[in-house]
């Protein structure tokens, strides 16, 4: 097994790689940054964003696992505290991994050419002065003209950012499915939507075409990367061939991700609530 570390520039993360890289020289574990088998993230979910992007050329091959010492840590399995437990399942690695659908997104240029990428959480096409026009396809068939500040298309894992934020709903990752999200739709005589987010199935791809009257200061967000919309005619959304995989020493239960992360009340201290 080779492993490779991205950390977060902060102090505590830099500790915790300093341990890290002591306990794996003692052990005689292997360091590879250029051609790893299992990638450290040590941060929070960011942390772990820029490292899916680092080495989303080598999905088939690389394994990801995340120690938190970031803000929210919906992707991390381990708290900082718990680096000997870590170095537990560390060495007792056999493999085991658990898989979640990805984003493919193609942007299709003016002069014909066709850009690819790859998101874990979302893509997002906004324009950020005045409102955005265009068209909205699912697979050949026009769905709805939408006029308003922009939409999100999420993947699984990512229903639980910037999706669930804008009214989305939360979609377990077992579910090979993507989700569109409305930002801040108009709805009138002339334009109309659903208003409502809509999960599309693994065979399905959604296709916007932004009408060129309304494409000044329209800007395409793929998870933490932003840039001008420029030449780009469409952009086609679907579900990726490729899948990110996550180490499963004692991966998460989504569910306990999402109460752990947003709400907060333990099962043990919800009788106490009905009681009172």
């Amino acid at each position: 097994m080779k492993i490779a570390i991205v950390n977060s520039p902060n102090p505590q993360s830099i500790a915790i790689k300093e341990q890290i890289l002591t306990f794996g020289r003692a052990h005689d574990l292997t360091f590879d940054q250029d051609q790893p088998n299992l990638v450290l993230s040590i941060g929070g979910d960011g942390t772990l964003l820029n490292a899916f992007h680092q080495y989303e050329s080598m999905l088939d091959q690389v394994r990801f696992v995340g120690i938190h010492t970031g803000h929210l840590g919906f992707y991390t399995d381990w708290r900082d505290d718990e680096l000997d437990l870590f170095f537990d399942a560390l060495l007792q690695d056999a493999g085991e991994r658990v898989s979640y659908p990805l984003l493919e997104l193609k942007l299709f240029h003016w002069d014909g050419q066709v850009t690819r990428k790859l998101a874990l959480n979302e893509a997002t096409i906004r324009r950020y002065e005045g409102t955005m026009t265009c068209d909205v396809s699912i697979k050949e068939d026009l769905f709805e003209l939408f006029k308003g500040d922009g939409l999100c298309v999420a993947t699984p894992t990512g229903s639980t950012g910037l999706n669930k934020s804008l009214g989305g709903v939360v979609v377990h990752p077992r579910l090979d499915t993507l989700q569109l999200t409305e930002i801040a739709s108009i709805n009138n005589r002339v334009y109309r939507t659903l208003s409502s987010s809509l999960l599309i199935a693994s065979d399905e791809w959604i296709v916007i075409t932004p009408d060129p009257a309304f494409k000044s200061n329209v800007m395409i967000s793929i998870d933490q990367d932003t840039f001008p919309i420029g030449d780009v005619d469409r952009l086609q959304f679907a579900i990726a061939k490729e899948r990110v995989h996550f180490a499963r020493y004692r991966h998460m239960h989504f569910w306990n991700r999402v109460e752990q992360s947003f709400i907060g009340v333990k099962s043990k201290e919800r009788g106490s609530h009905f009681d009172s």
